[in-house]
């Protein structure tokens, strides 16, 4: 969505910067061991999953704070504050104002995942989808609120309440700029750590190897200002990826199909972007009500990974067929890379 001179919050979301990383590592196929329960365990013991409860006990936020650079902590930390000191109401409903801290490598639920993946020529790969958690929400909610309200003082009619926007030149908008770079930033460090805490779960389980393609860490769930067709507009992008020529993107599908590293062609009139993966095609109520546990089994037969009934909403026949994404998206990206995962984690 392009806007000129404006942004609309509820368009950006609550899921702030969600997005995806991936690299390729040296190791092979043949070099996994014959059993990856424990490889997925090792994972789900390392990285705090599902909403937030009992992730300050898992990780205390002073341990959270030392994984980040000393200049990167700093900065991220006074931005932070200089947010909070003009709007303070952000973390009003939180219990925890620093739950941003111990929320640092964490990866969320529903849709948010970590795999082990390996591609056509056996190489593995290192994948995980999540954003900037429970800190990107509030900061979400807050600013949709406040569009809503300004629209309210000018009189400004609209359609739906969600097409509330700020306007450019407003301290309002300044603010909601600066909050949300900060949560995009967020969302690309929480990613990082996890990509860490992954390596290291690995490094116990595999022969020694090295990282050979840093592969991505891109936004699908953002705003950012760029130049299109002569003018300077505000892109949000959501559910998309952008996709300039040779920009690098992740498009994954669902925890039981193929997903895909690709590279950009730089369409124009889709403003260099293309779909960030599957997508749904029925509800999570509904795909609880179709699908069963054998369902579930059935459809993520070969790989290593949850099969209860909490992820049942999570199953392949919830999503649309990836192979059809890609097939409608050939003008807008190259496939570099088609994998497929052995092991995945959900939240």
């Amino acid at each position: 969505i392009p806007t000129y001179k404006a942004i609309i919050p509820a368009a950006v979301g609550v899921d702030i910067g969600c997005g995806m990383n991936a690299i390729r590592l040296s190791a092979t196929a043949n070099q996994l061991p014959d059993t990856l329960a424990p490889i997925r365990m090792g994972i789900e013991h390392a990285i705090p999953l599902g909403l937030g409860t009992g992730h300050k006990k898992k990780h205390h936020h002073s341990d959270r704070l030392q994984h980040i650079p000393a200049g990167k902590r700093n900065e991220m930390t006074g931005r932070f504050h200089k947010i909070l000191y003009k709007h303070p109401e952000i973390t009003k409903r939180m219990k925890d104002s620093n739950s941003w801290v111990y929320q640092l490598g964490s990866l969320g639920s529903g849709n948010h995942f970590i795999e082990i993946c390996l591609d056509e020529e056996d190489q593995v790969w290192v994948m995980l989808h999540s954003g900037s958690r429970g800190i990107g929400n509030h900061i979400g909610r807050y600013f949709i609120a406040l569009a809503q309200k300004e629209m309210e003082v000018h009189f400004i009619q609209l359609p739906n309440r969600d097409l509330a926007y700020l306007c450019e030149g407003t301290q309002s908008f300044d603010d909601y700029v600066e909050a949300v770079g900060w949560a995009q930033d967020y969302a690309l460090e929480n990613r990082r750590q996890m990509m860490t805490m992954v390596l290291e779960v690995l490094r116990k389980h595999l022969p020694d190897f090295e990282i050979i393609d840093e592969g991505a860490n891109c936004h699908h769930n953002y705003v950012a200002l760029e130049s299109h067709f002569g003018k300077n507009v505000y892109v949000t992008r959501k559910g998309a990826i952008r996709a300039r020529k040779g920009d690098i993107g992740i498009i994954p599908g669902s925890m039981g199909t193929r997903s895909y590293i690709v590279r950009g062609l730089g369409d124009k009139d889709s403003f260099s972007s293309c779909s960030h993966g599957a997508g749904r095609v029925m509800s999570r109520t509904e795909a609880k009500r179709k699908f069963t546990q054998e369902d579930l089994k059935k459809q993520t037969a070969g790989i290593e990974c949850r099969k209860d009934k909490g992820v049942i909403d999570e199953i392949p026949g919830a999503y649309k067929s990836i192979d059809e994404v890609m097939r409608n998206q050939t003008d807008l990206v190259e496939v570099l890379f088609e994998l497929h995962q052995v092991v995945n984690v959900k939240g």
